[in-house]
């Protein structure tokens, strides 16, 4: 890569890391009490028995981690997966992986689980569904043995259809506590109180970002056509299933922690395809922080529109990010 090329790189990855620090900070700073960036400085560095500290580290930068680390899994998966099907349409979700995860919550929720678990109930069940979801989809698109991009769409759409459905039967069932967490839980949300979750999520957003940079030069051959990547050198077959678990593993433990937040790994990675272009060399580590920073803002929004009250943040991902998404096909500038 040329010297224009490498500063180009390093210009991108520069503003959006500013971009996803202002919005960190500017989540810190928000919210019923509203903080300066001195208060802030001291309750993490200096006066940590205060009640600010109390707020800022108990509250809000557990949040602004989880955000950070849902958000950049979410667009890395979404990046990953657009790229071994070579469809610009599909996202983690599309897999049917969320549908696994809510139904999976739904049965926890009605038998009693939370009782017996607590907070981690919700988490467990739902990555305990996606997890399923994983193995169903991943097993039968290697019936021929090999796996088959477009068969595991459609297994994972159907798989996703049939989730809804007695999702919805679920819903219709159940008493009307059970029904408000389930709708609470589906809607999305980062109000994680369990600290070790929220570790576990930031740790493997980061391994999962790893994993797909040091496949980024096999993904880019990999785009071109498996005959192309073959006669490049490319172990496709091992290369995408590689691939393919790491992105639905992502997507598992999003899912575990936040619930259901859509459109962040479908809008994310087309609009940093638009800024940073197809290299996945820096469209991987554009996606993870732009879907960082996404996420974020999102959660800003969700706290501040109708405060003291807080929206799901799955209602204001959907929303921006169906906008956006309009916006961007509108202006016909997305391409694999």
């Amino acid at each position: 890569m040329n010297d224009t090329g490498t500063k180009r790189w390093i210009l991108i990855i520069g503003s959006l890391s500013v971009l996803l620090t202002a919005c960190a900070l500017t989540a810190l700073r928000l919210g019923s009490t509203r903080l300066s960036s001195t208060q802030i400085f001291d309750a993490l560095f200096h006066d940590q028995d205060s009640v600010t500290a109390s707020i800022i580290l108990g509250i809000r930068l557990p949040r602004v981690i989880l955000a950070i680390a849902v958000g950049g899994a979410l667009s890395v998966a979404g990046t990953l997966l657009q790229g071994l099907f070579r469809n610009p349409l599909v996202e983690p979700y599309t897999l049917g992986i969320s549908g696994g995860a809510s139904l999976g919550v739904c049965i926890a929720i009605l038998t009693g689980l939370p009782a017996l678990l607590g907070v981690t109930a919700y988490p467990l069940a739902g990555f305990a569904g996606a997890g399923i979801v994983i193995v169903l989809v991943y097993g039968l698109g290697l019936r021929t043995g090999r796996l088959q991009p477009n068969t595991m769409l459609l297994i994972g759409v159907m798989i996703s259809f049939v989730s809804s459905s007695l999702v919805m039967l679920l819903m219709a069932v159940s008493e009307q506590d059970d029904l408000s967490n389930i709708v609470f839980w589906i809607m999305g949300s980062l109000d994680e109180p369990s600290p070790v979750l929220i570790r576990l999520v930031l740790a493997g957003s980061i391994a999962g970002l790893v994993i797909a940079l040091y496949h980024s030069l096999a993904l880019n051959a990999m785009v071109l056509g498996d005959d192309e990547a073959a006669l490049l050198g490319i172990h496709t077959a091992r290369t995408r299933k590689i691939l393919f678990v790491t992105a639905s593993l992502l997507t598992g433990l999003s899912v575990s922690a936040g619930g259901i937040i859509m459109f962040v790994g479908l809008i994310v990675p087309h609009f940093m395809r638009m800024v940073a272009g197809s290299d996945h060399r820096i469209l991987i580590i554009s996606s993870f922080l732009g879907g960082a920073s996404f996420l974020t803002f999102c959660d800003i929004v969700a706290r501040m529109v109708i405060a003291p009250l807080e929206l799901p943040v799955g209602v204001i991902t959907g929303i921006i990010g169906g906008v956006v998404f309009i916006y961007v096909l509108g202006k016909k500038k997305v391409a694999i």
